[in-house]
């Protein structure tokens, strides 16, 4: 089937012998593209060429006012605010950006519709106050603020207004009306030219007004793309076409072009649901793979968000592409680098550092870890960002981050260290911004240099607006301008226009056809577009002054939806499956209709193919290099941890104790777990300490009791490097570590005051003792550390400490062979291992001792013995040699399977944590 402009072109040239005196008028540039490209295969080649632009471009070249960008209206606005609103009233330029764009977009829809603005202010004002809350005799200041803001906004309007048309600039909607009023001058003065208006559905007032006048005129035609269903009543698509073919007084004596019966090609219309966006996107690539022309194909993005994940699944066979909605700048990797330079300096004034001069260390990190700056510093960063996590600060010093570089480096490092050093001065900050770009130019290649060019040209766009109209005061202004072109400036693409895959918006397909047609994201919200209504408006407002609403956007997305559809003989519309959180976004009611009128239309609904990856555990092998490491490990000596950790996952044990892999450094910004236990028992040990060999007395506990603080403060100072515990998170641990020794030490002096004999023995004993074990050629170290040895009553007690919850079941365990299977069992194993070394080394004859853990978590309980009973509930304390040996045995089993060559390392699949 012929397409809408081949149709329009053959039309006029039967009508027209001289076609050099025309202007084509479309609705968008790609559509003026394709005209193009249709004359250009239909007329002479010897022949001028007529006139093709878009609407926008004809309006102004009518109104002879230039457009203005978006970002220096905002400029001009604010000083329009300034000048003309009393001094009480003026609002930061940050505060009043945030609701300007609304305020602007408002004016546009005002001057777009012709409306009368004196009765229209006039109007909303008196609508606010009838509003509910102005119904009081004494309304609240709150609300008379309110009230006077809609005051102002007549004002605000008027004197923008009047100052954009003296300079020849202005936004859409003062172009529109401006260019109304120039049309009967242009009227009159206007040669044999002929205007032409091609594929146009939804126009506003000062387009109707203009395009009725240069047909009432003899001056213009308008060819519009629409057949018979368009004019059914019931059918949203044909609002406005059904308006203009009754209403204008044109079409009383001049035929409508076009509302022909149009025989719709013989479709294949594909419903296709998909979860989520990216499995749309996905099941797009796959369609496109199994396509061998593209140059009839367009792929419509109906949530223009997604360009970005599409760019990224188009298949190979692709090989050329049209794409005219641009690449946020927002998305591309330098923007990043900006953003963290930004944000470590408005931290920086969120925690009141700018006297110290010092920054937060995830925003110097996240600094130096950007990839653009690591090419311009040759990976020279990256030692620095290890030091720096060692040293465990909180907030840094460029001296500080200096430090951690030679001499050389840091002159090499000079610009790195300039972007410490912002000045008061914006001006100044973004000349140092430029610097950095410029810096960096000779150490990208390819796609970046252009990415390059772009924030270029972002900051001199700011440069030249902040030097004009000086309203950008402070860095957060900055940056939310900065933020505002990136989501506005795109990169454009370069592309084969009319060759190969069309990759556009639902608006770029306007009076376009193709053979092929896939539309994502045909969702509720989306396609059509909803209810979400940007404006100060309200609906009522906007419905008597002719203001368009949700209802109209729904009618123009249905018009587009359809007309696109009309030509096409293959469709694919794909619909997202899956509703937001509210739900919402369901599948849109476009496509219900289409299922009424069509119940043939093939539907389906898709999903990701699941691939089931065995899940193969990880197996190390132990060569005989391995067998030699092991043989070190365990002669150098072995620590219960160690034995706890092969049971808990082989693999972990292989990479700490074969490989020797440590924990990469981090910086501790809240005290972490093992922190805070280091931290109590080094305060336990110290309070303890000048009491060993001793009996402890009520008298002890008190003077132990008052030192709490200082020795909690002494030793967080010690483990917990340059770390801040008067606040958050540390200062409720902190807290913790002080009610659990307070806790502790009032379990102590409740054992005393119940006449109980206490007496420490040893702290933060150090075991050490050899171990033979059959089947192996060489002695066993075995070797830890007891936290405390202390008499009861005369019974002696091993005590391992735990600031972590542990509960008497863990201890309870009557077979030790349970040990080597489950991980729980790993802490009753320390602690009787603690007793096999403390027997086997005491000088005294022991018979029988107690052995167990003190859970500050679970102090409740005491002191959590070893259980040795069989029964359900029963109790059974006493440590014998009997019972060492039963230990011992599984000891030597569990340290011959880990120096046994032919069994594997194995990963634990069953990983508790």
């Amino acid at each position: 089937m012929k397409s809408f402009i081949s149709t329009v072109v053959d039309d006029i040239l039967i009508k027209h012998t001289n076609y050099t005196n025309l202007t084509f008028v479309l609705p968008s540039q790609r559509a003026c593209v394709f005209l193009k490209e249709e004359l250009l295969n239909k007329i002479p080649s010897s022949s001028f060429f007529p006139k093709i632009e878009s609407i926008e471009n004809y309006i102004q070249e009518l109104a002879d006012i230039h457009l203005i960008d978006n970002t220096q209206l905002l400029f001009e606005f604010y000083s329009i605010y300034k000048n003309h609103l009393p001094k009480k009233n003026i609002e930061s330029f940050e505060i009043f950006s945030q609701w300007a764009t609304i305020a602007l977009h408002d004016f546009n829809e005002i001057d777009n519709y012709l409306v009368n603005t004196e009765d229209f202010f006039s109007n909303l004002k008196d609508i606010k106050k009838l509003e509910t809350w102005f119904q009081d005799k004494k309304p609240s200041q709150l609300a008379l603020n309110y009230l006077e803001f809609f005051e102002y906004l007549n004002i605000l309007y008027t004197q923008l207004y009047t100052s954009l048309k003296n300079n020849k600039f202005g936004y859409q909607g003062l172009i529109y009306r401006e260019a109304t009023e120039n049309l009967e001058y242009y009227i009159n003065n206007s040669t044999e030219s002929k205007i032409v208006f091609i594929g146009f559905n939804a126009l506003n007032k000062a387009e109707e007004y203009i395009i009725q006048e240069l047909l009432n005129n003899g001056l213009a035609s308008i060819y519009w793309d629409a057949n018979e269903s368009f004019f059914n009543k019931s059918n949203e698509a044909g609002v406005f076409l059904r308006k203009y073919k009754n209403n204008w007084a044109y079409y009383k004596n001049n035929p409508f072009l076009w509302s022909e019966t149009l025989l719709p090609p013989v479709q294949k219309i594909h419903i296709v649901g998909a979860p989520k966006n990216n499995t749309q996107i996905k099941y797009v690539g796959e369609l496109l793979s199994g396509f061998e022309n593209f140059n009839e194909t367009a792929l419509v993005l109906a949530d223009e968000n997604l360009l970005s994940l599409s760019l990224n699944s188009l298949p190979n066979n692709v090989q050329n592409i049209n794409i005219t909605m641009g690449y946020p700048l927002k998305d591309i990797p330098l923007a990043s680098l900006f953003d963290k330079l930004f944000k470590m300096h408005l931290n920086q004034q969120k925690f009141n550092k700018e006297t110290q001069q010092q920054f937060y260390y995830k925003d110097v990190l996240s600094l130096l870890n950007d990839s653009f700056l690591n090419k311009l510093f040759n990976n020279q960063l990256q030692p620095i960002i290890l030091k720096i996590k060692k040293e465990n600060s909180i907030f840094l010093t460029v001296q500080e981050i200096k430090k951690h570089c030679n001499v050389n480096e840091v002159e090499q490092l000079d610009v790195l260290f300039s972007l410490f050093n912002f000045s008061t001065n914006i001006n100044v900050i973004i000349k140092q911004c430029i610097f950095l770009i410029d810096a960096l130019k000779q150490f990208v290649e390819g796609v970046e240099k252009e990415y390059l060019f772009r924030f270029y040209n972002v900051f001199q766009q700011l440069a030249t607006l902040n030097a004009k109209y000086n309203h950008i005061g402070d860095l957060k202004t900055l940056t939310l301008f900065y933020n505002q072109l990136l989501k506005n400036e795109k990169l454009s693409f370069q592309g084969e226009p009319l060759h190969g895959l069309q990759l556009m918006g639902m608006l770029e397909t306007r009076a376009l056809d193709f053979e092929t047609v896939i539309i994502t994201s045909v969702n509720e919200g989306i396609l059509p577009g909803g209810k979400n209504d940007f404006s100060f408006i309200p609906f009522d407002v906007k419905k008597y002054f002719g203001l368009p609403t949700y209802q109209e956007k729904d009618a123009i997305f249905s018009y587009h939806f359809q007309r696109l559809l009309q030509r096409a003989k293959t469709v694919y519309l794909i619909y997202n499956t899956e509703t937001d959180g509210y739900g919402s976004g369901e599948k849109s009611r476009f496509l219900t209709q289409l299922e009424i009128k069509n119940p043939a239309i093939s539907k389906t609904v898709i999903s990701p193919k699941l691939q089931q990856n065995k899940n193969t555990l990880l197996e190390i092998e132990k060569t005989a290099a391995v067998t030699e490491t092991l043989k070190q490990v365990f002669t150098n000596g072995i620590s219960p941890s160690a034995l706890a950790t092969y049971i808990y996952n082989p693999i972990q044990f292989y990479e700490q104790r074969v490989l020797k892999i440590k924990e990469v450094d981090e910086v501790e910004e809240t005290i972490a777990a093992n922190t805070m236990g280091t931290v109590i028992h080094d305060v336990l040990e110290h309070m303890y300490k000048p009491h060993i060999n001793k009996f402890i007395t009520k008298s002890a506990i008190v003077e132990m009791q008052k030192s709490i603080d200082t020795l909690l403060y002494k030793f967080f100072e010690k483990h917990y490097l340059k770390g801040n515990i008067e606040t958050g998170k540390n200062k409720l641990i902190f807290e913790v570590s002080k009610k659990y020794i307070q806790n502790f030490l009032k379990a102590e002096l409740n054992e005393i005051n119940n006449n109980k004999q206490l007496k420490i023995i040893a702290l933060e004993k150090k075991l050490e003792t050899i171990l033979t074990v059959e089947g192996v050629d060489f002695p066993i170290k075995l070797k830890g550390t007891v936290d405390r040895i202390d008499e009861l009553d005369g019974v002696i007690r091993i005590i391992d400490y735990k600031t972590g919850k542990v509960e008497g079941k863990q201890l309870k365990l009557s077979d030790f062979e349970m040990m080597l299977g489950d991980y729980k069992y790993t802490k009753a194993m320390q602690v009787m291992l603690y007793s096999y070394m403390f027997s086997v080394t005491s000088s005294n004859n022991l018979n029988e001792f107690q052995s167990g853990i003190i859970s500050f978590k679970n102090l409740k309980e005491g002191f959590l013995k070893m259980n040795f009973s069989e029964e359900f509930r029963g109790k059974d304390f006493q440590v014998s040699p009997e019972r060492i040996e039963a230990f011992m045995t599984v000891i030597d089993q569990l340290i011959l399977e880990i120096l046994n060559p032919t069994i594997p390392f194995k990963q634990n699949e069953n990983l508790p944590f």
